[in-house]
């Protein structure tokens, strides 16, 4: 009798033992989960893209990382997106530098009105620069990868703006860099994130905004701005970042990490393509809606792009003052934009 008991015992505690190493080798295995916080609403291609970007990780890691994704602004706000990952909020954020303007002082002068052709050339450029300085002011998250949109140009509702006089006493929606070449053009600047301004421009809140052709399908600005004026000699455009927790990615798998590295790689000329495949798509939404696309002649050009000259110059006198090279940083963009425009 009694060695049938300890017969038990045993039996029962070498179960025990083993469901217990069962229960903590499935623990081990349950996926890292992640949110991702997006300010582009669900319907906006970059917003499907990033979207597709949590996939691809899923697939690649085989299920060992699991990223939730939450576009529009549903987990932090625009404005917030970058300390929302830094306090934990959230473990991935993607929005825009321009949003938060004197925090990213280096990073600012690739949203200078240089001139930018494209989304592809300038997203080569904004990762360019970031690989050459390697900036401070990012070194409290984990960059993922940048992206940078095609050329951002001035859109009014009711007014045509044919030269630069016509822009005198418009209100004009812009942010970060932009708001001083709206002021330098002889405009009004007024600092708004983006989903504020349809409604804006809807009330008349604001006369127009600079941004580029993809908002009038992506934010469907078509349906409530009247002309878009050709500005691509000082067209600039906006760097995008992706970053992540810089705690939630060392806790990651070394394989992990790979998997994802390799991903970031492919996704940044993604981002490129998608910019430049969507400026397609806001200029056939603004023709469709029977808006006015203004060229401005080649004197006005060359008007434009000597009036916002000034705007570099404050750039390198403000941002050196923070200890920032900021010379030898424009002199490197804008070798860099020439080297990729060709």
């Amino acid at each position: 009798m009694i060695r049938r008991s300890l017969a038990l015992t045993v039996g029962s505690l070498l179960f025990f033992t083993l469901l217990l190493g069962s229960m903590g080798m499935a623990l081990a295995q349950d996926p890292i989960k992640l949110t991702y916080s997006c300010f582009f609403p669900p319907t906006h291609i970059q917003a499907r893209l990033a979207k597709s970007w949590c996939r691809e990780v899923e697939k690649r890691t085989n299920g060992k990382v699991i990223v939730e994704f939450f576009p529009g602004g549903t987990l932090t706000k625009a404005k917030q997106v970058y300390d929302g990952v830094v306090q934990g909020i959230s473990d991935m954020g993607f929005c825009l530098f321009g949003y938060t303007r004197g925090r990213f002082p280096l990073m600012e002068v690739v949203d200078l009105p240089l001139g930018y052709p494209n989304g592809k050339v300038a997203t080569k450029v904004v990762n360019a620069v970031y690989q050459e300085f390697k900036p401070k002011e990012l070194s409290d998250v984990k960059v993922m990868y940048l992206h940078a949109h095609g050329p951002g140009l001035l859109h009014t509702k009711d007014k045509p703006v044919r030269k630069m006089e016509d822009l005198k006493g418009l209100k004009i929606r812009s942010h970060g860099t932009t708001a001083k070449v709206v002021k330098a053009l002889g405009g009004t600047p007024v600092a708004m994130p983006m989903p504020e301004l349809y409604q804006s421009l809807q009330r008349g809140v604001v006369d127009g905004a600079l941004y580029p052709m993809e908002v009038n399908k992506g934010w469907k600005m078509a349906e409530v701005v009247g002309y878009c004026t050709e500005n691509s000699s000082n067209s600039y455009t906006t760097t995008f970042y992706v970053i992540m927790n810089k705690d939630k990615w060392n806790e990651l798998p070394k394989d992990a990490q790979k998997a994802i590295e390799e991903i970031n790689r492919e996704w940044v000329g993604k981002h490129g393509e998608a910019w430049d495949e969507s400026d397609k798509l806001g200029y056939e939404a603004l023709k469709s809606k029977g808006r006015k696309i203004i060229k401005l002649s080649a004197e006005e050009l060359e008007r434009w792009g000597k009036t916002t000259m000034p705007v570099l110059d404050e750039y390198v006198k403000a941002a050196s003052k923070k200890g920032i090279p900021a010379q030898k940083a424009l002199d490197f963009t804008k070798a860099a934009l020439e080297k990729y425009k060709k």
